[in-house]
């Protein structure tokens, strides 16, 4: 019976945010591809977004502003899945690899 009534529980939303934020952190500091950086960045914006539907939800009295929030988050990661995609297009085509270890050339 307690594991039905868990979508109305702020704690669960909060948690299942922590462990996307946590999953994506650690894919941004142990991944050593591009697309694999990318992805985690995903994370790291889905967690956000969660965060934001979830105190809306619960806690703000008017519950469009966390939806605004989180549409203009989604916005934010699709145009920078785009242009990421666009420049790891780029970098594949001038070095034929997305590892950050062969991108030696464009350190500063």
């Amino acid at each position: 019976m307690f594991l039905l009534n868990l979508h109305n529980c702020l704690t669960t939303y909060l948690v299942l945010a922590a462990l996307l934020f946590a999953f994506g952190m650690y894919g941004m500091v142990t991944r050593r591809t591009v697309i694999g950086m990318l992805i985690s960045s995903e994370l790291l914006l889905s967690a956000a977004s969660t965060n934001f539907i979830a105190f809306s939800r619960f806690l703000a009295p008017d519950p469009a502003t966390g939806q605004i929030f989180a549409l203009f988050i989604m916005a934010i990661a699709a145009a920078e899945a785009a242009i990421a995609v666009s420049i790891m297009i780029a970098v594949y085509r001038n070095y034929k690899s997305v590892d950050t270890e062969d991108l030696v050339d464009l350190q500063g």
